[in-house]
């Protein structure tokens, strides 16, 4: 099994800056993240995508983060970063990594994995 382990969540001002950081291990074998992603769930409504980034570094961001909010990845060390800038109210949220990954060999069938996430509160 992969683990995903968030963070960089916190509180902000609106205007402000936070960087989420999430890192992918694996206890036996050598893990190959194939695609990341970032969700986030704000309370009482439904999770949805932030961003992906795919190992050709091809990224998509969702509408309303977009020039706001930057992924990357360093791959040598199994990380994924969202940098979020001009944060707002409205990106208050629990923020989710999630990444399709093989174990062992890059080859090997992909499977899905989640994090347990990270609280970002923003205020006005």
């Amino acid at each position: 099994q992969v683990q995903l382990v968030e963070s960089g969540g916190g509180l902000v001002q609106a205007g402000g800056s936070l960087r989420l950081s999430c890192v992918a291990s694996a206890s036996t074998f050598e893990v190959n993240v194939l695609d990341w992603l970032w969700y986030r769930q704000a309370t009482g409504k439904q999770r949805e995508l932030v961003a992906f980034i795919r190992r050709d570094d091809t990224t998509h961001y969702a509408d309303g983060v977009k020039d706001r909010f930057t992924i990357s990845t360093n791959n040598a060390k199994n990380t994924v970063y969202l940098q979020m800038n001009n944060l707002n109210p409205e990106d208050t949220a629990v923020y989710l990594c999630n990444a399709y990954a093989t174990l062992g060999s890059i080859t090997n069938r992909a499977s899905n994995y989640w994090g347990q996430g990270t609280q970002v509160t923003v205020s006005s």
